[in-house]
This record gives structure tokens, C-alpha cells and sequence, in this order.
């Protein structure tokens, strides 16, 4: 797939095949019913970005809102990117025993899950991921995390 140059989320549904537009829409819709009130979605480096308002966390690392989850088709995969996971080893551990359980392999990095379909995720474990942190205490960790 090619670099996407989309700057809305219609527009980045709309560049993509059939076949990972349908599993894009599928997981979005997962995250968008599951996301905890706050987090807005938006377009950043080419992917679908769920993330705190500046608003709410105007002191971040590089002066961009910080991600919480996102969503991209890459090259050779579909990638779904949870901070909470990254952030978090009993989210982690959660996660792996969610697959586990649904009979699925997990390919995982630090905090990227990639899959080629939808149907390669346990999209209720996916959601509990989602649901799972506030954005205060998501606000709170990350603020933690910069102190060190």
C-alpha cells in the first residue's frame, strides 16, 4: 500500500482497498464504541489517532496531543497501535491471555499489534484494552512517565 496522504478520516477510509477498508472500519467502530469520553480522533502520521486534546495536556514531549490508540494499514500489515498496553504490563499480560483464549496469534512490538484482518483479533479483548483507561489517569501516567 501506498503512502497515504489523507488529512480526514473519510478521506484516509476512502484510499484504501475494499479488503482493508472493511477490517479498518470493523476495528475502528470497536474503538470508537469503546473509547473512554474525552479522547478525540483525528489524523496524525498517516493513521487514524485517538488521542488527549491539547486542551486537556498542552505540556507534551513533542507539542502533539498524546495517543492513546491508533489505527493504520502499513505496507504489509494493518497495525493497531495501544498505549495503554505499552504502558501498562497487566494490560499487556491481559491482551496475550485474550488472544490465547480466542485461539489467535498475537504479533506484537512495544505497543503495535499487527494483523493482516480483522478477523485476526479478539476485537472484545481489543475493546476491554479501549475501555480500560480514563484520560485522567492516562494523563496522570504519561505525566509520570516524564518526571523519571
Amino acid at each position: 500500500m501506498a503512502k497515504r496522504s489523507a488529512t480526514t478520516v473519510a478521506g484516509y477510509l476512502a484510499e484504501l482497498p475494499p479488503e482493508c477498508r472493511a477490517s479498518v472500519a470493523k476495528v475502528r467502530a470497536i474503538i470508537r464504541k469503546r473509547l473512554p469520553k474525552g479522547y478525540r480522533e483525528s489524523m496524525n502520521w498517516g493513521m487514524i489517532r485517538y488521542a488527549v486534546p491539547l486542551s486537556a495536556c498542552p505540556d507534551t514531549y513533542n507539542g502533539q496531543p498524546l495517543c492513546y490508540v491508533a489505527l493504520a494499514a502499513q505496507k504489509r500489515h494493518l497495525a493497531l497501535y495501544l498505549m495503554p498496553v505499552y504502558m501498562n504490563p497487566k494490560l499487556q499480560k491481559a491482551l496475550k491471555a485474550g488472544f490465547k483464549r480466542a485461539g489467535k496469534r498475537l504479533d506484537m512490538g512495544k505497543s503495535c499489534v499487527r494483523f493482516r484482518s480483522s478477523e485476526d483479533l479478539p476485537l472484545g479483548v481489543i475493546g476491554d484494552i479501549v475501555a480500560s483507561t480514563p484520560m485522567a489517569k492516562f494523563i496522570a501516567i504519561a505525566k509520570s512517565v516524564k518526571r523519571r
